[in-house]
């Protein structure tokens, strides 16, 4: 029970599909935002404005921050839009976030996922595929979590 309950908790949020490829010779991260489904509902209208936002991150702290377009009125949106980081080392995480755009007040975010060394479940295999695949795009599908949930994550570690 208490594992389907968690999963029930994490489904409403939605899922983002993204590619990972890391070139060790170049320390060099590309990441992918290739599309997100089903995201959780935030306007009024019964649609969202999607962006995602992605952190790349050392130690708990943010190095860098790059961000896709904003997609009208969708809760399926596409993007395909590729990001570059240069990597000062392995030790490094990816903080992906997205965030319902508004004109008015904050920017609320949906759900977010993390990968790298301190990720779990299918982040942390996606990280590992990238690391044996140098030089290979590795494209995988991910369920949204709180980001509240993901924070803890990423400030527990030292």
């Amino acid at each position: 029970k208490g594992l389907f309950f968690y999963y029930m908790q994490h489904e409403k949020l939605g899922d983002i599909c993204l590619s990972l490829r890391y070139v060790p010779t170049a320390g060099k991260l590309t990441v992918v935002i290739l599309e997100a489904k089903n995201l959780k509902k935030m306007d009024v209208g019964g649609l969202s404005d999607p962006y995602a936002k992605i952190h790349l991150m050392q130690n708990g702290k943010r190095l860098k921050k790059k961000k896709t377009t904003i997609k009208k009125n969708t809760l399926n949106p596409y993007y395909n839009e590729s990001f570059s980081f240069e990597v000062p080392c392995e030790q490094i995480e990816i903080a992906v976030t997205v965030l319902d755009y508004d004109k008015i007040g904050k920017n609320d975010a949906i759900g977010k996922v993390l990968l790298g060394g301190n990720s779990t479940g299918t982040e942390q295999c996606h990280w590992a595929d990238m690391l044996a695949n140098p030089r290979r795009p590795i494209a995988q599908w991910h369920s949204l979590k709180p980001e509240d949930e993901v924070n803890v994550l990423i400030s527990n570690k030292k």
